[in-house]
């Protein structure tokens, strides 16, 4: 009733305005009016709305529709939601745009539901047909697969040189486990990189051997796996770069993201995106976090793409510097993260005690830290495993007790096996946690039969814990670890359940409010941004997604089925159910291969 009703005002204003136009100055007159569905605005002072206004970008008002349609005029679109729920663009606290688009380019090695990578002959495969069908094998001169996830293959193994060598042995194949910090090569690809019997591991890596043998089995982990990534992957050039880029941003786009993290960009990468912030191309607002490690990273750290954590963050058309990103440890899923207490199942080859490893020593982490309070560089912190989040808190506490200054906001990154002691040291250190409960439908049987165990396990991503301290937080998908999938994320927080159904953690279940403001206004609070994003009021930008339906139905369970409908930046729709796909594998026309 109350919808036909608002439907029938706007009709009588179309009439009205244009007899009875008013003394209505045009400065106050709305560019959009929605109106016709939930509203969901995230601001406690007024949790929804009837109506939206959107002027030059922002939002000019939000409220009672009778408030709302002041603002309207003749020329003013009038955009019925017919039930659809309309909400702030999501925002990515932690996620790698850059290797989104590396993502889209390669053969989609992912196990179901996102892929047909549950067996090894699947994954072979796939890499076949993406020989066969696509012309980045050639552009790169590699052939590169994305995603395979041991936990998930019927073989219950990573892959190896041998099953790879089977797709091919005079080209180097490149495949990438799905947590990104582990993957496994072919012979050529090994011979390329240089790495065999001879080979000792390096420094906070592994070179994994074949039983009773030196000989490398083709699977790399940590440094010796970024050591083969950026070898094999050396003639991605700007031609190449700059498409991944637009395909990765479409990818989030499509899913109602519209401000979009690169959570451990290269300079090369870094100059990418500077170079389409320039010529225009960036839909979304991009925020990059070069390595704190990279020699190159200080000299980055500098106007116009930097501003640090005392003054207000500002894009330059669509791009700006937010900081930098340490990293102390691995994935729990690989088996590399640096727990506690040793892994319910170690790898392969482990001994019983194995409890993973970090990867900088605590001077390291101490230096990088105290650099970072020192020049207001706001630092994400990648910390899996609580021995590696030990690392963190203690490192910063040290670098606190010396560094007096504005406060950097300093962010833990997954935080999965997050002990409830840490949590309390993490609000007394004023640091944000974004946390990973999108591991709990992935990983989530993993990890409680073979990573961490049935105990264990149920406290993985404790956002619970977390609720109860009245902690914001944030909640990421890490893409492409997993796809940049909004609704996953969110309803992942909610249920917590896992490919079995098993619900994993149900204290750790949180509503589906919290679950929002996990996905919007605390994500801008993270990024120092606020002011400008993240709910909608009058006066903040106009960055919305438009669902299928609100997810604050009752049916909570069923968050999966909502689809994103709309997603607009600035006032301005940059996807729409509906439009052309983002652009799977980006390439050089120049070297494409005739049909």
């Amino acid at each position: 009733m109350k919808q036909h009703l608002l439907a029938t005002a706007v009709a009588m204003g179309s009439a009205l305005s244009a007899i009875f136009p008013g003394p209505v100055r045009a400065s106050s007159f709305a560019d959009t009016i929605y109106f016709g569905g939930p509203i969901l605005t995230m601001n406690d002072a007024q949790p929804t709305a009837e109506a939206l206004a959107v002027a030059n970008g922002e939002i000019m008002s939000v409220g009672a529709s009778s408030d709302v349609l002041t603002h309207r005029s003749p020329s003013t679109r009038m955009i019925d939601l017919e039930g659809k729920a309309l909400l702030p663009g999501f925002i990515d606290p932690h996620g790698h745009v850059s290797l989104v688009g590396l993502q889209a380019a390669s053969a989609n090695l992912l196990p179901a539901p996102d892929g047909q990578g549950n067996s090894i002959a699947a994954l072979n495969e796939t890499l076949c047909r993406h020989m066969e069908d696509s012309s980045m094998p050639e552009d790169l001169g590699v052939v590169v697969g994305f995603g395979y996830d041991d936990s998930q293959l019927s073989e219950g193994r990573h892959p190896t040189r041998r099953d790879f060598d089977e797709v091919a042995r005079d080209m180097p194949i490149l495949t990438i486990h799905q947590s990104f910090h582990l993957g496994s090569l072919n012979s050529k690809a090994l011979e390329i990189v240089g790495f065999n019997a001879d080979t000792p591991d390096p420094p906070g890596g592994k070179i994994w051997r074949e039983p009773d043998s030196q000989e490398p089995s083709g699977v790399v982990e940590e440094a010796a796996f970024f050591y083969a990534l950026s070898t094999l992957l050396a003639g991605v050039g700007p031609d190449l770069a700059q498409p991944m880029l637009i395909a990765g941003q479409d990818l989030y786009l499509s899913y109602g993201y519209t401000t979009i993290q690169d959570g451990r960009a290269s300079a090369a990468q870094i100059a990418v995106a500077k170079t389409a912030a320039r010529d225009k191309l960036l839909k979304a607002d991009i925020v990059a976090y070069p390595d704190v490690f990279d020699p190159a990273t200080p000299a980055l750290m500098a106007p116009p793409w930097f501003r640090d954590v005392s003054q207000p963050p500002e894009y330059v058309s669509g791009f700006r510097i937010g900081g930098v990103k340490l990293t102390l440890d691995g994935s729990p899923q690989g088996k590399t993260a640096w727990l506690t207490r040793p892994y319910f199942k170690p790898p392969a080859g482990e001994d019983p005690d194995y409890a993973g490893h970090g990867v900088v020593s605590d001077e390291q982490a101490l230096a990088a830290i105290t650099m970072a309070l020192r020049n207001r560089w706001q630092i994400l912190i990648h910390a899996n495993g609580d021995r590696a989040i030990d690392q963190m808190l203690d490192r910063l506490q040290e670098a606190q007790s010396v560094v007096e200054g504005d406060d950097v906001r300093p962010v833990l990154i997954h935080g999965q096996t997050l002990r409830e002691d840490q949590v309390d040291r993490l609000k007394d250190l004023g640091v944000f946690p974004s946390l990973f409960p999108m591991h709990t439908f992935y990983w989530g049987d993993w990890h409680r039969q073979s990573v961490l165990g049935p105990q264990r396990a149920e406290n993985i991503s404790p956002t619970g814990w977390l609720v109860q301290r009245e902690m914001m937080f944030s909640t990421h998908h890490d893409a492409p670890v997993a796809l940049p999938n909004s609704i996953r994320v969110m309803s992942s927080t909610v249920n917590r359940t896992t490919r079995s159904g098993y619900v994993l953690g149900r204290p750790h279940r949180v509503a589906p409010s919290v679950a929002l403001k996990a996905m919007t206004l605390w994500p801008a609070h993270q990024h120092f941004e606020a002011a400008r994003k993240g709910s909608l009021e009058a006066g903040k930008l106009a960055d919305l997604v438009i669902l299928s339906r609100s997810p604050l139905d009752q049916n909570t369970p069923r968050i999966d089925d909502i689809k994103v409908v709309e997603t607009i930046k600035e006032g301005k729709t940059v996807y729409q159910v509906g439009s052309p796909p983002p652009p799977r594998a980006p390439c050089m026309p120049s070297r494409r291969r005739a049909p």
